[in-house]
């Protein structure tokens, strides 16, 4: 009996420590992501205060008008002067609101065309998708004298007939990534071509403006784009929420993605099309603000270890903030355009990724 009681607890004691791993290993799995969590929420609440603390500051203090915090605050209640009030709702609140949904449409767009293309630097701004919105606003400003929502649909078709030209040249099975980066630059040189020439033929005043808008500007914003950019944010949100966890299916490669259920080529075609969009949709608004696009993604990924659209989003916003208060309060005879600033930043972060990039393959 006492053999058989032995046999029965040594049984008896291999159960349970199976168990027993399997218990530890669920905890410490349990405690992974709790951390994750922690830490991603942490991420989130310090980039939504940081995105609220510049806006802030741009409101009370941005601008060339001479105004008090204390006015400013008045003007947003209703009170305080006429001018006041006109200078707040109708030039700071437009402007800051602008920089906020612009930020975040460019740092959605970059990073969907990073998750997909699987190529920190296969952005719109760095491929050719925003010189291509550039050339279709331009062509209408010129040639057909437009303003507005006609400028801003020849954006969306020039963005559009970027994207298929850079993919329709530089597709090719188990092609390398820098492919459809050097045939993207290549198509955004010959964009930016097309739309010199087109300067040729404008009068002073348009191509002043055309020239300007080119460089990226926040001035002279209204509430009819803060309208726009926030319904193109909106979508753009859900749209991205839709297919973000397919394009981190096809990140782990298409036969194991198509193992998983994804569909591999209709994810590709809206992907590239949602990214456009988001693109051209800012661009037609403020112009194509320089490599905006290209670092919000990176710096996400710095503080949220797997990044994505939504921390790019909030890093894109804080950046375009920041960026606009350097312009406006720099020390020259009339404010700097923020692409001059957003540029400055942008072109170290462009060559330190090419520095420090592994060969792709």
């Amino acid at each position: 009996m006492s053999g058989t009681g032995t046999v029965a607890s040594t049984v008896g004691m291999h159960v349970r420590r199976p168990k027993e791993a399997e218990g530890a290993v669920v905890g410490l799995l349990r405690d992974v992501r709790r951390r994750t969590w922690l830490r991603v929420s942490a991420v989130f609440a310090a980039l939504v205060v940081i995105v609220f603390a510049a806006f802030s500051v741009e409101l009370l203090v941005g601008g060339s008008a001479e105004l008090s915090p204390g006015a400013v605050l008045d003007a947003l209640f209703g009170e305080g002067t006429v001018v006041g009030r006109l200078v707040v709702w109708e030039s700071r609140l437009p402007r800051a609101l602008t920089a906020v949904l612009v930020g975040a449409l460019f740092g959605m767009a970059g990073v969907v065309y990073q998750r997909l293309i699987g190529n920190v630097l296969a952005t719109p701004d760095i491929i050719g998708v925003s010189s291509g919105a550039s050339a279709g606003a331009v062509a209408v400003l010129v040639g057909l004298g437009g303003t507005g929502i006609a400028v801003q649909g020849g954006a969306v078709v020039g963005a559009v007939l970027a994207v298929l030209v850079i993919f329709g040249l530089s597709w090719k099975r188990e092609s390398s990534t820098y492919r459809l980066v050097l045939v993207g630059i290549g198509v955004g040189a010959c964009f930016a071509a097309v739309t010199s020439y087109l300067l040729t033929f404008a009068d002073t005043m348009t191509s002043t403006r055309a020239m300007r808008w080119m460089i990226g500007s926040l001035a002279g914003t209204q509430w009819s784009d803060v309208a726009l950019l926030a319904a193109a944010l909106a979508v753009g949100i859900g749209a991205v929420a839709l297919i973000d966890p397919s394009l981190d299916a096809i990140r782990l490669g298409d036969p194991l993605a198509r193992g998983l259920g994804t569909r591999v080529g209709l994810i590709r075609v809206a992907a590239l099309l949602l990214g456009a969009l988001l693109a051209a949709i800012a661009t037609s608004v403020v112009g194509p603000i320089a490599f905006l696009a290209l670092v919000s993604g990176p710096i996400a990924s710095r503080l949220v270890r797997q990044g994505g659209p939504f921390p790019a989003a909030l890093v894109g916003a804080a950046l375009l903030l920041l960026s606009d208060m350097v312009a406006q309060s720099a020390p020259f005879v009339s404010p700097v355009p923020t692409g001059v600033v957003t540029g400055l930043i942008g072109a170290p972060v462009l060559i330190f990724l090419l520095l420090t990039r592994k060969a792709d393959a």
